[in-house]
């Protein structure tokens, strides 16, 4: 399956490590121009910049809070502004921190829901309102989780911010649609990653991967495979849909 990406731009949220960093390498490496969106560690999103930038492509930082409504929409803009639009988003930014349920404050939701939540909903209408205006069409991959099942100790906020990009990724898929502006979301199981490190061992995780049917946890780089297949033309017929990767630990 060929994938060419040559003149479209992307813009990867939270792309400083991780799931966010792989995405922008991804789609630069098949011909995209690249926004990659960082917040409080310059010299990573640095790194990724110069990765991404090996493949020939214009590669932008932009930086900002995703949960603050105005970087949101000034995140956007600076993509449209430098690299000439946007047709394609990915809403990677997103926050773990393990709390109890019964310790858990206000400042704790928020924090978590802001982020995973709140503003993935605000990139989402500012890059779709940025597709209309340019009369393109688009596509917006939401990074939902295996959380939704609710299986995710410590992480009620957490589970709960995910489960409503679900009902985000459907209800704006249908609003969408009459836009040529396609949404879905790609739920990933444990990754190697280090937000998974904030909460466990390296014993836990090993243990944790034996559990998986396919005998290990998912790469970082097979999330960012499964969204350049759906922001392609072979995924024209695809929206409102969530695909899971997570080697069969989570059956939907």
């Amino acid at each position: 399956m060929i994938m060419n990406f040559k003149n479209k731009v992307v813009l990867v949220t939270g792309a400083q490590q991780g799931i966010g960093e792989s995405m922008a390498i991804a789609f630069a490496k098949v011909g995209a121009d690249v926004a990659i969106n960082w917040h409080d560690n310059e010299e990573k999103a640095n790194s990724v910049a110069k990765s991404a930038r090996q493949f020939g492509n214009k590669v932008i930082l932009t930086r900002g809070d995703v949960s603050v409504v105005s970087d949101a929409r000034n995140i956007v803009d600076e993509t449209v502004s430098f690299l000439g639009g946007i047709d394609i988003l990915i809403n990677n930014a997103g926050m773990f921190p393990r709390v109890p349920f019964l310790d858990m404050e206000e400042e704790d939701w928020d924090f978590v829901l802001d982020i995973n939540l709140k503003g993935t909903f605000f990139c989402s209408q500012a890059a779709a309102r940025a597709m209309v205006k340019s009369k393109s069409s688009g596509c917006i991959i939401n990074l939902a989780s295996q959380a939704i099942s609710g299986n995710s100790p410590l992480g009620t906020h957490y589970c709960s911010s995910k489960s409503g990009i679900v009902g985000l990724t459907r209800s704006a898929a249908l609003e969408l649609a009459d836009k040529n502006i396609r949404v879905n979301a790609v739920a990933p199981g444990l990754t190697d990653t280090a937000q998974p490190r904030y909460g466990m061992t390296e014993k836990e995780i090993s243990e944790r991967a034996e559990l998986s049917p396919l005998g290990r946890i998912v790469r970082p780089e097979e999330i960012a495979d499964m969204a350049l297949f759906l922001c392609s033309d072979h995924a024209a017929m695809v929206t409102g849909q969530v695909y899971h990767v997570n080697g069969g630990t989570y059956l939907p």
